[in-house]
């Protein structure tokens, strides 16, 4: 346990003293902040971007900067209102209606947060899918979700599966010529300028569904998260106290919008602020970030440890190169936040990575290390406030502090996911002990409050007496002078024991060897523990990961079991 505190960076940030925000905080008071009709009736749409584009000092500010191929695209929030109309007009022009779906499988490109906010106006729900999912994976979306309309890219068509397309009636392409294109394809350049940019948001209950994001889950197919209007009071809530966001920051969160990260805070958590967002639609390069940062004069910078992890491999003297002074904010999320990530930023981007965690389901951010806050590295942080976090047992139970358990939350926070779609099941399976939300994954919780990852439910180690998560021993791995990277693996092949197998890719200068495994091995029981299982460590030349960094462990344990694992590099959550 890392015991080393960072003083706070930012101690007059929006959190101010966090016991008393704590302490004084309520949903309800929150809503204060937000419109809603005499009926209780609201729509994200409206709070999002309609109020910012009628006001005059606001009309004209920048909501989205979108840049690729380094050709910059900007516009206003009024620009941004009178986009969304079009869309949605042109969707109303072809029947759809309130709880209809569409999907969005598209490149990087301004379209997606021109439609998402189109269907928020009129109660579609949409669902942003990765435009490099394959074949297999639209079609399990597809049987799933059974959207009604997809909008897509001409170079994308030929993936969609036909057998799965029954229920779509349209398939908007955003580029294209009018001539051959198959019935129910519509291009929509040129088409949208001859609808109106009015088109009065439908007021909605907070429960309406608001947009589908599918995840993987660590047995059955991807499950289809539902997230309603309502979830926009946590957007807000987080946006403020954690990210630090004002009505003039410049936010840049560097995920798909496949990824919930993208949607939420790529999209709708700044504009609920009034602030600027930038999406950046070219690959990872570490120059293009850098570049980005700089460019864009960037305030609040959103991003993932492994983001980090490749800006360190890039050198250190390529930041020096750059102009960071905009730069106000730094937080991460995807995966735990290792100390030497932490340090190395700290030292490099002259900002401390303030490291959060949620999940898809949460719909928000839930532990978060704030601004004004001592930050413990290693750490995922602290409950935000309104939200209230435990450690349990297998029995359902608290547990004393520095016990490892199950992370769970006290269900009523407003962001909180409204069902998985067509799969009651697997949604009452988060709630098997009363009053509490089960994450599923593994923490340990200091006598501070700081809880610390120690892996998923499923990833259990015991050593000795005690069981302890992967996250401790792939540390351990990882201080090793010839390890890059390592996961580790429980698996139960004999009853009563456990076999533990590691992986890990090797650091330049080392070459694998029967040699290096014994020493490897050796050097995880004399630095750890002399009973730890390890029976077996693979070099791999990478190891697999989604987009978001998390390692995707049930992968490698399908392997081992001689089953299908898919693709890694098409996993995306």
């Amino acid at each position: 346990m890392i015991k080393a505190t960072i003083p706070p960076e930012n101690p007059d940030a929006a959190m101010g003293d966090y016991t008393l925000t704590c302490r004084t905080f309520s949903w309800k008071k929150m809503e204060e902040e937000l419109s809603r009709q005499e009926s209780g009736d609201i729509n994200i749409a409206h709070e999002a971007i309609d109020r910012w584009a009628a006001r005059r000092d606001t009309r004209d500010r920048t909501a989205l900067i979108f840049e690729r191929a380094d050709k910059v695209s900007k516009y206003s929030y009024v620009e941004l209102r009178d986009m969304s109309c079009r869309w949605a007009n042109l969707l109303i022009e072809h029947g759809f209606a309130a709880g209809d779906r569409l999907f969005i499988f598209l490149p990087p490109c301004p379209e997606i947060y021109f439609v998402m906010p189109a269907c928020a106006r009129l109660g579609i729900i949409f669902s942003p899918i990765y435009s490099t999912l394959g074949f297999d994976e639209l079609e399990v979306r597809l049987q799933n979700a059974k959207p009604k309309g997809i909008v897509t890219h001409p170079d994308l068509v030929e993936r969609l599966p036909a057998h799965c397309m029954s229920s779509v009636e349209c398939t908007f392409l955003t580029e294209g010529p009018k001539l051959n294109v198959l019935p129910g394809e519509i291009p929509v350049k040129g088409v949208l300028d001859e609808f109106p940019k009015k088109s009065p948001v439908r007021w909605l209950r907070g429960a309406t569904p608001l947009f589908l994001i599918y995840t993987s889950g660590s047995t059955g197919p991807p499950k289809g998260v539902v997230h309603a209007h309502q979830d926009m009071l946590g957007h807000l809530m987080t946006a403020k106290y954690v990210l630090n966001i004002s009505d003039h920051s410049v936010l840049w969160t560097d995920g798909d919008p496949g990824w919930i990260t993208g949607t939420v805070y790529g999209a709708f958590a700044p504009w609920l602020c009034g602030a600027t967002t930038v999406i950046q639609g070219d690959g990872f390069s570490a120059s293009t970030w850098y570049r980005t940062l700089e460019r864009h004069q960037v305030t609040v910078w959103y991003t993932t440890p492994r983001t980090i992890t490749r800006l360190m491999e890039a050198g250190d003297d390529l930041p020096g190169r750059y102009d960071f002074s905009s730069l106000r904010h730094v937080a991460t999320v995807g995966e735990t936040l290792s100390p030497e990530q932490f340090y190395w930023a700290k030292k490099t981007l002259k900002h401390s990575p303030h490291d959060t965690w949620w999940m898809t389901e949460t719909g928000m951010i839930c532990l978060a290390n704030f601004a004004s806050m001592n930050i413990k590295p290693g750490s995922m942080g602290r409950p935000v406030p309104g939200m209230e976090a435990a450690v349990l047992d297998e029995h359902g139970n608290p547990v004393p502090p520095m016990t490892m358990g199950e992370l769970a939350l006290r269900p009523g926070w407003p962001s909180m996911m409204t069902g998985i779609w067509n799969d009651a099941a697997r949604y009452q399976a988060y709630f098997r002990f009363r009053d509490w939300f089960l994450t599923g994954d593994m923490v340990t919780e200091d006598e501070d409050g700081y809880f610390y990852h120690q892996g998923r439910n499923d990833d259990l180690i015991k050593v000795g007496e005690k069981f302890v998560g992967p996250y401790e021993i792939e540390q351990i791995l990882s201080l090793h002078p010839a390890v890059a990277e390592a996961v580790v693996i429980s698996l139960g092949s004999v009853p009563g024991k456990v076999r533990v197998k590691g992986y890990v890719t090797i650091a330049e200068g080392f070459n694998p060897s029967a040699r290096l495994n014994h020493e490897i091995r050796a050097f995880v029981k004399a630095h750890f523990s002399p009973e730890i299982p390890l029976k077996e460590i693979e070099f791999l030349e990478e190891i697999p990961k989604t987009r978001s960094g998390k390692l995707l462990r049930r992968v490698l344990r399908a392997r081992e079991h001689g089953l299908p694992s898919g693709d890694p590099s098409r996993l995306k959550e």
